[in-house]
């Protein structure tokens, strides 16, 4: 029997089954599963003496997308070290050292980290602003975008879920079908084989009637 497949699937479009589990009956009488899990073990029995199915592919590199970072935090955790303390130095402002504190050099260089400490916390209040101006409206576009996708994924799902409701259905209908025809025939050939068991009967009455008319007549002559 041809069951058709899935619209896009790389399997063949017709696979003929011996099968029609709807209209099948006996699966549940004793022995039966044994049965099946015996054909199951002699099926494996064909396949390649290996459990591992990807040894035949090269060995698997888990390092490969590490990075130095990720090396250091891996061998960080390995030793159970305790995670550093995040550095507060950048967002200091430290005066000179003591025994600096009359170095022209070293008050230059303070004023320059304040200057750009002060840079930068102007440029964190723009970022603020920029978000507090524009944030709503980005969000709501990739909020949109993403609505928009899980609705086309949702489509796709509905539509496979829907072929694959309609192959079982047409399964189901084509076995019916066939187990319908199969019981037509059986009947059938229930008739045919009685009125043959019948003609036979009837053969072998004639046949008997004629081997004693036979004798009969022999005995007269």
């Amino acid at each position: 029997m041809p069951v058709p497949s899935l619209k896009g699937s790389s399997q063949p479009s017709s696979i003929f089954i011996d099968a029609l589990p709807y209209i099948d009956q006996g699966y549940d009488e004793p022995g039966v599963r044994e049965a099946a899990f015996k054909l199951i073990e002699e099926e494996m029995r064909t396949f390649r003496p290996s459990r591992n199915y990807l040894e035949h592919l090269p060995p698997l590199n888990l390092h490969s997308f590490e990075t130095v970072l990720i090396k250091a935090e891996m061998e960080r955790l390995q030793k159970n070290q305790p995670m550093d303390v995040l550095s507060m130095k950048r967002y200091e402002l430290p005066p000179p050292p003591p025994g600096r504190a009359s170095d022209l050099v070293a008050w230059t260089e303070c004023v320059d980290n304040s200057f750009a400490q002060l840079e930068h916390q102007m440029l964190r209040i723009t970022n603020l602003e920029l978000m507090l101006e524009n944030g709503c409206e980005a969000w709501k576009s990739h909020i949109k975008l993403l609505t928009t996708m899980a609705n086309e994924e949702q489509k796709k799902l509905h539509d496979i879920r829907k072929q694959i409701q309609e192959i079982n259905w047409d399964r189901k209908k084509s076995q019916l079908d066939a187990g319908e025809k199969f019981k037509q025939l059986e009947t059938s050939w229930v008739g045919l084989v009685s009125k043959n068991y019948e003609i036979e009967l009837v053969c072998n009455d004639l046949r008997n009637k004629i081997a004693q008319a036979k004798k009969s007549k022999g005995l007269q002559q």
